[in-house]
């Protein structure tokens, strides 16, 4: 477990987290790999876990009526893939499949979940790691929607 720590606690997404917390975090994490043109996940399914991307690449997408297949974000080591498992009905917006081989850390949402809400101060330190992420992906989105439809005159 020694080592799971030692990345949980260096990944981006938790550096500098609480050593206690950082062993509550844990608890809820194992180590996973996926090749190339494996599914993380599919939209629709029940957004149960999340990773911490080690080392890859994952594309989000969905699929739209007479679109098809659509990739709206491509993500990289130091990121986390899957937001949904935080927020109600957790089940997944869209598809994410691994562009390459992909090394991971998994997370059990619904034990961090659980956890989270036994000791509201770690729920609170988990928001604040995971709500700028999903601003920043908000953010990347509204630029996408301009750059595809423009802004109006």
């Amino acid at each position: 477990m020694a080592g799971l720590e030692r990345i949980i606690r260096e990944h981006p997404v938790f550096v500098g987290l609480d050593e206690a917390f950082c062993r509550l975090v844990c608890g809820c994490a194992g180590n996973v790999r996926f090749q190339a043109g494996d599914y993380l996940f599919h939209e629709g399914e029940a957004a149960d876990r999340l990773y911490l991307l080690r080392q890859g690449r994952v594309a989000l997408g969905t699929t739209a009526p007479g679109r098809g297949a659509t990739v709206f974000r491509t993500l990289d080591a130091g990121e986390l893939v899957g937001l949904s498992w935080l927020v109600p009905p957790y089940r997944w917006a869209y598809d994410a499949r691994a562009l390459e081989p992909v090394r991971a850390i998994a997370m059990d949402a619904v034990c961090l979940r659980r956890k989270c809400e036994a000791d509201h101060d770690l729920g609170y330190e988990v928001m604040k790691r995971v709500v700028p992420i999903l601003i920043e992906r908000l953010h990347g989105t509204q630029l996408q929607m301009l750059d595809v439809y423009g802004s109006p005159s």
